[in-house]
């Protein structure tokens, strides 16, 4: 059986522009804890993906950051905002040198952060689906959103083609 998406799996809108407004509120007070959930909302970074990201897969030269793929997917990477990247460089330099990793927290603190921000009662995960289904409408490049997600078969990668489309079609049949 195939993976179905709706409405529950991702942020709406509303809930986007909610978590946004949240997070900017508090950058200068928690950089750490806004800086994680935004760039799993850029980068459609799966929370261990995000954890695991090192100072060195940050590259300076085009604002990027490489993403190490797990459960079998690629690495792939993604560019971010030159305000967001700002963000991630000044993060950077607070970190001790001893560690390497970006983000040197355990995967509940993770969800526990989450809780704290989050605009509806969505698994971190959402975040994920949220940065495919928002590239996919931009662009509607099928491929494009597989490269992003890491996805190894593009079968994985309709979920997000197939409910924009059913979801479109169906407003414009009966609306």
């Amino acid at each position: 059986m195939r993976y179905s998406l709706n409405k529950n799996k991702y942020l709406l809108q509303p809930e986007i522009e909610s978590l946004t407004y949240v997070i900017s509120r508090h950058w200068e007070n928690d950089l750490r804890n806004g800086l994680a959930i935004m760039l799993a909302l850029k980068t459609g970074a799966r929370a261990q993906e995000l954890l695991n990201i090192r100072k060195s897969d940050i590259s300076t030269y085009d604002q990027s950051i490489f993403i190490n793929g797990i459960k079998g997917s690629n690495d792939r990477e993604i560019p971010i905002s030159r305000d967001l990247f700002n963000r991630l460089e000044k993060w950077i330099k607070e970190i001790p040198r001893s560690s390497e990793l970006i983000f040197d927290i355990s995967y509940p603190r993770l969800v526990q952060i989450w809780d704290i921000y989050r605009p509806c009662q969505k698994k971190f995960h959402s975040l994920r689906h949220t940065f495919a289904i928002e590239l996919y409408k931009k662009t509607k490049d099928l491929r494009l959103v597989q490269v992003a997600l890491g996805h190894r078969n593009i079968n994985n990668t309709m979920i997000y083609a197939d409910y924009i489309y059913s979801k479109e079609e169906l407003k414009k049949l009966i609306l």
